[in-house]
């Protein structure tokens, strides 16, 4: 069976819909129940925090303000190319520009590197020059690439359930 897939989770799925060679990857039920769990977790996180932050809403701090930084938050993430960028090197470790390219199918070598540039001047991956011969680049997530991975980690692993990438046993 032949499903269409994004090579990463992305909002814009038509443009990189590549077939599955299989079906949807078959887990324990221990661990469906596992994840199933850990994502209440995060879910409940996420609301104590969501109601520590409304505590400070006032006439400075009112609920658009919240709302337009939640938005400027996630920015970097809803740009094209730059969550599959990042979960790249949060799946696959440091890459060298080429094996990333060879990674991120059909995105251009100027393309990827202006989106390589906007990641290290957010701070979230860094361009690393190993001293040669030859000279090599490599790219890496910073602290704070690897901490917003580690965060969208269970996000993503919600996503892979709700859509089906991931279910129990037969």
């Amino acid at each position: 069976m032949i499903t269409p897939r994004c090579i990463l989770y992305t909002k814009w799925l038509l443009h990189n819909l590549f077939p599955m060679s299989s079906g949807p990857m078959r887990i324990s039920a221990s661990d469906i129940k596992k994840i199933h769990e850990e994502i209440s977790v995060v879910e409940d996180s996420g609301a104590l925090i969501r109601r520590m932050f409304g505590e400070y809403n006032d006439d400075d701090y009112d609920i658009s303000w919240e709302v337009d930084a939640a938005v400027d938050a996630f920015s970097i993430f809803s740009s094209k190319w730059a969550i599959e960028i990042l979960a790249t090197l949060y799946i696959a470790g440091d890459r060298r520009f080429n094996e990333m390219r060879k990674l991120l199918r059909g995105i251009s070598s100027r393309t990827l590197s202006d989106k390589l540039t906007t990641c290290v001047e957010n701070g979230l991956v860094d361009r690393v020059v190993e001293d040669g011969p030859p000279i090599r680049v490599v790219y890496r997530l910073t602290e704070h690439g690897r901490e917003a991975g580690r965060l969208l980690s269970p996000l993503v692993a919600y996503m892979k359930l709700h859509q089906g990438r991931v279910v129990g046993p037969k």
